[in-house]
């Protein structure tokens, strides 16, 4: 279950970031079981995979927030080639499991059935 957002550009072609983006978003939940949104448009995309967690692309780059530098107080991010999407979904599993033991579902949330229940349960 995922969602797709695409703002298409007048030209009526997808971006490479949304390529690039939907790439990620794909890797992401074949090769680390995560599940992501992603957000296409404007030459920019981006993938949604947790609470403070959101991958922008650009179609060379991908970016996300890694932390906060206390000292300098301001925002560190990560970034790496969109030409290897594996390897960057891998990094992103890593801050994902770092967000999720700080940010755990809540229980409102937890207790919801998942779509994939509703199917095993026939209806």
């Amino acid at each position: 279950m995922h969602d797709q957002v695409i703002a298409v550009p007048k030209n009526g072609k997808e971006s490479q970031a949304g390529s690039s983006a939907e790439l990620l978003r794909e890797i992401l939940q074949d090769e680390q079981g995560i599940q992501a949104d992603t957000h296409i448009g404007y030459d920019l995309a981006l993938v949604s995979v947790w609470v403070g967690l959101v991958v922008w692309c650009d179609g060379e780059w991908y970016w996300w927030r890694a932390g906060w530098d206390d000292r300098g107080k301001r925002v560190l991010y990560a970034r790496h080639p969109a030409g290897e999407p594996s390897r960057a979904a891998r990094r992103i599993a890593f801050r994902y499991a770092d967000l999720r033991s700080k940010h755990p579902v809540s229980g409102t949330i937890r207790d919801l059935p998942s779509p994939g229940a509703a199917e095993e349960a026939g209806t």
